[in-house]
């Protein structure tokens, strides 16, 4: 059956899907082991509809959501592999897990020293600024995924640590940036996947930027999977009809939308 409210899984609940424990146990313990140290969430769409579980591990999407050992350093995977069976909440494991994701170059290219912005409050952790003409922002309550990719650079944002995210509350931060910027004309809203937020949460990041003092930023991007990890959420969410709505008056702003849909 065919299911369209949203469930996903992650290391600790990824053992209450029947083809996860109908792996062989060296793959299960790869993952779990893996999962210690990169960030792990699958939904119920990716594993119903997408992993093919006869040809796992090889399976392209079963390679592309589920985490292994051999995606990791050699002496990393030897210091996380014996941990597989322990819940994350071990300090053991959470010791582990920081001392490896540290060896990972968890922020390269020095993002946050070449394109964070600062302002006389300090940087601006929510904001990142590579391009003279696009901003990207992260809203907090957008960084997750409806699935997670084992190649995503971003994977910092998703382990919980505060000191390696880059997120951001208040849309005012972003406003009081971009006030007297002319030549940012793309404010790029990523993460994380924003369309994980509800629609009304989302409108209070879009709705203030469709202001006339505004006017200079034309293209609104929402950087999202959703499409290929769950596409119900612009078909038969409880609000998408709110969110195409709040499309609409983008559009009905003058302004363009730009759903940048990642596919694999």
């Amino acid at each position: 059956m065919t299911r369209t409210a949203f469930a996903h899984y992650t290391r600790e609940s990824i053992h209450e899907v029947a083809q996860f424990r109908a792996l062989p146990p060296a793959l299960r313990r790869s993952v779990l082991a893996a999962s210690v140290v990169l960030p792990f969430r699958v939904n119920a769409y990716v594993l119903e509809h997408l992993v093919d579980w006869a040809a796992a591990p090889d399976d392209p999407y079963f390679q592309l959501t589920f985490p292994q050992l051999d995606m990791l350093p050699a002496a990393t995977a030897a210091a996380v592999a014996p941990l597989w069976d322990r819940p994350s909440t071990d300090p053991v494991v959470g010791r582990a897990a920081a001392a490896a994701r540290a060896e990972l170059n968890p922020h390269p290219a020095d993002q946050w020293a070449l394109n964070v912005p600062a302002t006389g409050d300090g940087l601006l952790r929510g904001v990142q600024h590579k391009y003279p003409s696009t901003v990207l922002f992260f809203p907090a309550a957008g960084q997750t995924c409806h699935a997670y990719c084992t190649y995503c650079f971003r994977w910092p944002q998703f382990t919980g640590d505060p000191e390696l995210r880059f997120a951001e509350r208040d849309v005012g931060t972003l406003l009081t940036y971009l006030r007297g910027r002319t030549q940012v004309t793309d404010v790029l809203m990523t993460g994380g996947d924003p369309l994980v937020m509800h629609a009304s949460l989302l409108r209070r990041y879009i709705a203030p930027l469709l202001a006339p003092e505004f006017a200079h930023v034309r293209v609104i991007r929402l950087g999202t999977k959703s499409l290929g990890y769950w596409p119900h959420r612009f078909l038969t969410d409880a609000d998408t009809g709110e969110l195409l709505r709040l499309f609409d008056e983008v559009a009905a702003a003058g302004r363009q939308l730009a759903v940048m849909s990642h596919f694999t």
